[in-house]
């Protein structure tokens, strides 16, 4: 296991437990972190490839931590590693071998924990919560979430936003791909495990049931996208969907990431039906992305601004932690933090 903070050390005798210990000692609501790509491209990396922003796990895990730190200073409480699209698949695709592959995933929750260990040091160092510079630096629980993207994302084509796997996808082989994947970053010392853009109930099904058949001990959360505030993006029912969530012990968390805010609050009052778990909600900016062209439509999202406006009401009613996704930033973060902190009202 690797270094956890106080929230963490003693989860007690069930998963659920670390989650709702979490909580209550974050005040009822927690921060997670924002996008990972953008930042990585605006800190120098090039991620024109198919691995993504795995591919900096390799050439530049710097970075990744800068990242981390980044947004943590901003005031997240919860990390997530930079493993959504590593795969030992995608890495053996571009010449790793068995074992870098392996060696990169349990390196993505090694820089993750790196970071947060830095991070406490600061705040350790530092006389005050918030520096002239506007950073946060205070010493609270801070979980690492290690990254299990889709099967869309390991293809690379824009297919976890559809969750168009085709006719032939079983539900045997997406546990199979996954398999040794989750293992994996179970055993690489996170705090939680991310299933994210999950966009169909396939993959779902997929997830929970290997988290029973391997006996997973780190608990996960479930995270859907939807493009239509009803549905996941496969028209797969978000209420059948998160009920899988519902229904696997090992989950103790369910809810929604990149999608654009203005769907958020219908999507959060439909989980409610289903599920008493923790609802966690981190949408992307709004913004369009093109499969085809590999980029993100521009002046298509909505503003830090308009993006927190939304913030309080998501909580209101029912959202227990809040982030974001693909195109949000720290300050993005930040404004979240210091709104769910320090409420004007």
């Amino acid at each position: 296991m690797g270094p956890v903070d106080d929230a963490a050390e003693n989860p007690g005798s069930s998963s659920s437990s670390l989650i709702s210990d979490f909580l209550s000692k974050s005040g009822g609501v927690a921060v997670i972190d924002g996008g990972l790509a953008t930042e990585l491209e605006r800190h120098g990396a090039d991620l024109n490839d198919p691995l993504w922003s795995a591919k900096c796990l390799h050439s530049s895990p710097h970075l990744i931590r800068s990242v981390h730190l980044d947004y943590l200073e901003a005031g997240a409480d919860v990390i997530i590693t930079a493993s959504y699209q590593a795969t030992i698949q995608g890495f053996k695709a571009r010449g790793f071998s068995q074992e870098e592959s392996e060696v990169l995933l349990k390196r993505s929750v090694e820089i993750a924990c790196e970071a947060r260990s830095i991070y406490y040091d600061r705040c350790h160092k530092n006389s005050t919560e918030y520096p002239a510079d506007g950073k946060v630096l205070k010493h609270r629980p801070i979980l690492v979430a290690a990254s299990v993207g889709s099967y869309g994302a390991y293809l690379a084509d824009g297919s976890e936003y559809s969750g168009d796997y085709g006719d032939a996808m079983s539900l045997e082989f997406l546990k199979n791909f996954h398999r040794k994947r989750v293992q994996l970053l179970a055993d690489s010392g996170p705090d939680l495990i991310a299933f994210e853009t999950v966009p169909n109930k396939l993959e779902a099904q997929a997830f929970a049931e290997l988290l029973e058949e391997e006996d997973i001990n780190i608990p996960a959360w479930l995270s859907f996208n939807s493009k239509d505030g009803i549905n996941v993006v496969s028209s797969d029912s978000l209420s059948e969907c998160a009920a899988i969530a519902e229904s696997c012990k090992k989950v103790v968390a369910v809810g929604i990431n990149c999608t654009p805010p203005r769907f958020i609050q219908d999507l959060i009052l439909s989980i409610k039906k289903v599920t008493a778990k923790p609802i966690l909600i981190y949408p992307n900016s709004g913004e369009s992305y093109d499969a085809d062209r590999k980029e993100w439509v521009q002046n298509t999202g909505v503003s830090d601004e308009d993006f927190v406006s939304y913030v309080n009401k998501w909580c209101e009613v029912g959202a227990s932690l809040v982030g974001g996704c693909c195109r949000t930033t720290p300050s993005t973060i930040n404004a979240i933090y210091r709104t769910l902190r320090y409420p004007t009202h």
